[in-house]
């Protein structure tokens, strides 16, 4: 009871210092804990931001992987002047969704890339046509239903008009080919192809908007697949999907597993299954889908990799660099709070009390009110946390209890040592000298 006292009675004499002691490690815990926040919970928002800008996973039949790495082509397995003579299975795709990740796989869209003669009323030639989904309602062998296409995987493109409806005779233009042809949303362009048995196809399709990619798509056509399918006269084939997957960034074990899942041992074969590695979820997809090649797209898989772990070494290094002045804050704080009180803590050890009592006084002082700061802290960084992700992410930060732990221990280590450095100076008081004003 009277340790108690003798620790209010030190606030109500010293208020002031011990609320900037307060505020201090309230600031302290305010950043440590909306960074760390971010830091747990950042992985999957940036991934999901990142993922807006295209797929990262490419699906291609085998015998096009291959030349695809042989001869370095666009990723179609063929060159950009000739067509694929190999092909997948469009009623395959929907099993992208039925993987151990499958809530991972955000969107995805088949492709049946050709070039076909294009002709409108100012003019004619020949460029790539896309066979696609827009944004099919597809209904999974689990029971469950999803939508997937391409309206979901190209956000950034600038389509001045509408999409396309799927299994329609519409389709969009890319600006370059738009310009070239003189057509605009509302016209009418003609397709004309001739097959790999000689058969001339024709189909009408009319422009519901004209997109700007920012890149060599511009040059490009994108038609319902089912209408690709009969220009070409390959009912029910595509030569590429593209995949759009939340994934963990690659460590040593996941390019391991990359180069070689054999090579694996079994446990860490089942650590890398059930991670959502890239190439985890690229040979899931190659289970489920006959004669394919799951790729991860290396440019956006690296990307990703990079952007997280600067984003979070930016953001421990904050939180170091808090704890730091805290630490230094107190330290200087209690100094001088010692410095003042000299002749009452000489006092003490006149009348008996040890250096280990004085210094458990001055430690359980200086606890309390740090307790105080780190739980008002606390609280505020919870809320400054999701003030970053809704700026940054336009979303929530999860905080996990994990977070305030581990705030908790470092603030409590930092005191600790900052109190440590002061509390030495105790050991040096002799209450003669003091008392006696020396």
């Amino acid at each position: 009871m009277f340790f108690l006292r003798m620790i209010y009675r030190s606030f109500s004499r010293q208020l002031r210092r011990r609320l900037l002691i307060a505020l201090t490690v309230c600031l302290s815990a305010t950043v440590s804990v909306a960074m760390l926040g971010v830091v747990f919970d950042v992985g999957d928002k940036l991934n999901a931001e990142l993922s807006t800008y295209g797929s990262n996973i490419t699906v291609q039949p085998k015998s096009d992987a291959v030349v695809s790495d042989l001869y370095n082509t666009d990723g179609t397995g063929v060159s950009s002047q000739t067509d694929p003579t190999s092909f997948l299975k469009e009623s395959d795709v929907p099993k992208i969704k039925t993987i151990f990740w499958a809530f991972n796989i955000t969107n995805f869209a088949p492709q049946l890339n050709f070039h076909a003669q294009i002709s409108s009323k100012d003019g004619k030639t020949t460029a790539p046509v896309t066979g696609t989904w827009f944004n099919k309602q597809l209904k999974l062998s689990t029971g469950e239903s999803t939508v997937a296409g391409v309206k979901g995987m190209r956000s950034w493109w600038q389509l001045d008009g509408a999409w396309p409806k799927d299994d329609s005779d519409q389709g969009i233009i890319g600006a370059t080919l738009a310009k070239q042809l003189g057509v605009s949303t509302g016209d009418t362009i003609t397709l004309d192809k001739t097959t790999a048995s000689g058969k001339r196809n024709a189909q009408q399709i009319r422009i519901t908007g004209v997109y700007d990619s920012g890149d060599d798509d511009n040059g490009g056509l994108y038609i319902a697949s089912s209408t690709a399918q009969m220009l070409a006269d390959l009912p029910g084939s595509v030569d590429k999907i593209e995949v759009k997957a939340l994934t963990t960034p690659e460590n040593d074990l996941a390019r391991k597993a990359a180069k070689n899942p054999a090579a694996l041992s079994q446990e860490e074969w089942e650590t890398w299954y059930c991670t959502a590695y890239p190439s985890s979820i690229a040979y899931q997809i190659e289970e489920v889908i006959p004669g394919a090649v799951a790729k991860q797209v290396r440019q956006v898989a690296a990307l990703q990799g990079n952007v997280l772990q600067k984003t979070q070494a930016v953001m421990i290094l904050m939180t170091a660099l808090s704890l730091l002045a805290a630490a230094v804050a107190v330290a200087n704080l209690m100094a001088a709070s010692i410095s003042e009180r000299s002749n009452e803590l000489a006092l003490l050890k006149a009348i008996g009390a040890t250096d280990g009592s004085v210094s458990r006084l001055m430690l359980a002082e200086t606890a309390a009110i740090s307790l105080v700061g780190a739980i008002v802290g606390a609280l505020l960084g919870s809320g400054v946390a999701q003030i970053v992700g809704h700026v940054v992410f336009d979303s929530g930060i999860t905080m996990r209890p994990m977070v305030f732990v581990l705030v908790f221990v470092l603030l409590a280590i930092t005191v600790l040592v900052a109190s440590a450095s002061s509390i030495r100076s105790i050991l040096s008081l002799r209450p003669a000298e003091v008392l006696h004003g020396r």
